[in-house]
């Protein structure tokens, strides 16, 4: 497995919070939920708006939806939200859908989520869900590709096939609506996240030409 420096996921959480929750203007009651990634048709995010709609219907806690990365597919993800008649927002302003484009430092913008999610067609080894681990946070994503291989299913994340919108969208109104879940899938993935540590690997590497 690959080895990776996540100190950085887990110092100085809260107060890179509360900064990250200040400049994009996110309610103390309001659940941030990201997607993080390059904005491709591989990672399907037509997918995470259908189900961030179907959460909109059904839960009475506010949420947020940022769309955090740039891409080939960003004007046909605009113009998906504005058919459905959602807002959005590509600045600051506060809006249901927050397109962000490339953050640098991903590191405050795991502090600030509330949900992680992954929705693609497929993966080979996603960094996103190692990241949101390190970080600390719940995941919903598909089953796809090399995922099984980094997270636990329903102990890190809740998992849904491809395009199984009514699976995916009732697994992340079940993270929304129950914060001991998400404090849970939390705890357990602060622990995960130890299998990707660059010191690990360097173990690893060290026994190997022993």
């Amino acid at each position: 497995p690959l080895g990776f420096d996540l100190e950085r996921f887990n110092t100085n959480k809260e107060s890179k919070r509360k900064k990250f929750r200040e400049k994009w203007k996110i309610k103390e009651n309001e659940i941030a939920i990201g997607i993080i990634g390059r904005l491709a048709p591989i990672k399907n995010h037509f997918f995470f708006i259908d189900a961030i709609q179907e959460v909109l219907k059904k839960s009475d806690i506010p949420i947020r939806a940022f769309i955090i990365g740039d891409g080939e597919e960003k004007q046909n993800i605009i113009n998906y939200i504005k058919n459905k008649n959602l807002d959005f927002s590509l600045g600051n302003s506060s809006a249901t859908f927050q397109l962000t484009s490339w953050i640098k430092e991903v590191d405050k913008v795991y502090s600030g989520m509330d949900i992680i999610c992954l929705t693609s067609l497929n993966e080979g080894t996603p960094v996103s869900l190692i990241e949101a681990q390190a970080s600390g946070k719940p995941i919903v994503s598909t089953k796809t590709g090399g995922i099984e291989n980094i997270v636990l299913e329903n102990k890190t994340a809740l998992l849904s096939k491809k395009n199984d919108l009514y699976d995916f969208s009732n697994k992340l109104l079940d993270l929304v609506n129950d914060s001991e879940k998400r404090n849970l899938l939390s705890k357990h993935g602060l622990e995960k996240s130890k299998d990707f540590h660059y010191s690990r690997l360097i173990d690893e590497i060290k026994k190997l030409y022993e």
